[in-house]
């Protein structure tokens, strides 16, 4: 399979552009220190599809052209990339279904709780909140990847599942 055919840079295009539009649509809880980015929850793309990766990082940048500056820009989408692929990597090793959403799940909620903070302490800097805004993101990543990206994990999972019954 050719890695750069035109279904795989679609593939990529349009989850860029879900990431990108779900963040502006939402833009009042997307944004901040407490931040709900229901975006986020398209993480589990990359359990599945290698093709999550990068477009869930070209979509969290352009998301990040209208938050908290060039570092956001930086540290938000470095943090999609590790986590994207680490979740992809890991993912192909983990049979268990709800093992595999637990266990991968924890990538993008952590990673981001790690990095995120940093564009927020630099523009206040109140460097002795850094644990603080981790918590505070680890919090808004959990709740919206442990539901709405449950449930959508649950769909893809079942659907992948017919897919191959029928191939």
């Amino acid at each position: 399979m050719n890695k750069f055919s035109a279904k795989v840079l679609t593939k990529t295009a349009v989850i860029a552009a879900l990431y990108a539009l779900c963040t502006l649509l939402f833009a009042p809880i997307s944004y901040g220190a407490i931040q709900f980015r229901i975006s986020e929850s398209l993480c589990i793309l990359s359990f599945f599809y290698p093709e999550a990766i990068f477009g869930l990082t070209i979509g969290c940048f352009i998301a990040n052209l209208f938050g908290n500056g060039p570092l956001d820009i930086l540290l938000g989408t470095l943090a999609t990339l590790i986590a994207s692929f680490l979740s992809f990597i890991v993912a192909k090793r983990i049979k268990n279904s709800l093992t595999k959403f637990i266990v991968c799940s924890l990538f993008p909620i952590i990673i981001n709780a790690v990095l995120v903070p940093f564009t927020f302490l630099i523009l206040t800097e109140l460097k002795a909140l850094y644990l603080i805004s981790s918590l505070q993101v680890l919090f808004g990543q959990a709740v919206v990847i442990f539901t709405l990206g449950a449930f959508l994990y649950a769909i893809i999972e079942k659907s992948e599942k017919h897919l191959n019954k029928r191939i």
